[in-house]
């Protein structure tokens, strides 16, 4: 972790005492590793220092917070890359790695925004975003004529104009997508009344 020497005003100091109780001096308030994690994912930056000598020990607080969230089940980490990591220590590249490492996550996060970014701006412009669409609101309809207690109850083909009346108009193409729809669900309905007899 980098230190944060420019930014200390908005760094929040946690104090850790010998029995091992973490202390916000910003809310002025005991807290636990989980609060520290969730700090960390919303980006409060903080420094955790021993209270005792003063010494910065937010690096193996933010180790021991990995170590925790490995061991409850969260496994982020392979194995393989883990028996790497502990390969590099003692190695003449030990030095570059933390900088390699550093780079890396910099980058996965900057590629993930614009990935992020780049598919809601092509949800608007997007034909098979509309498609999709369509396609919910169609099963949807199709949904809202056969369950029961749905909105409009079940409707039957001849039923359909009708009901239809106040709605806007479907195309054909869309009319007997849902007349098919509406056929074999009532054939799975018949099936299912005579196994239950």
């Amino acid at each position: 972790m980098a230190d944060n020497a420019g930014s200390k005003d908005n760094t929040v100091i946690i104090k850790k005492y010998a029995n091992r109780r973490l202390y916000n001096t910003q809310s002025s308030s005991y807290i636990t590793l989980d609060h520290l994690a969730k700090m960390t994912r919303e980006g409060i930056e903080f420094r955790v220092l021993d209270a005792k000598s003063g010494s910065d020990i937010t690096h193996q607080i933010l180790t021991q917070i990995i170590m925790e969230e490995e061991a409850s089940g969260e496994q982020m980490l392979p194995v393989n890359f883990l028996r790497q990591l502990i390969g590099m220590y003692g190695n003449s590249m030990q030095a570059l790695i933390p900088h390699y490492l550093e780079a890396s996550m910099d980058q996965f996060r900057a590629n993930q925004l614009k990935l992020r970014k780049a598919f809601e701006d092509s949800i608007e412009t997007n034909p098979l975003a509309r498609l999709t669409q369509q396609n919910i609101a169609m099963f949807q309809a199709a949904a809202a004529a056969f369950m029961p207690g749905a909105e409009g109850g079940a409707v039957s083909p001849k039923d359909e104009a009708p009901a239809a009346a106040g709605e806007p108009e479907k195309t054909g193409e869309t009319r007997n997508e849902l007349d098919a729809l509406r056929e074999q669900m009532l054939a799975m309905q018949k099936k299912l009344d005579q196994l239950g007899k």
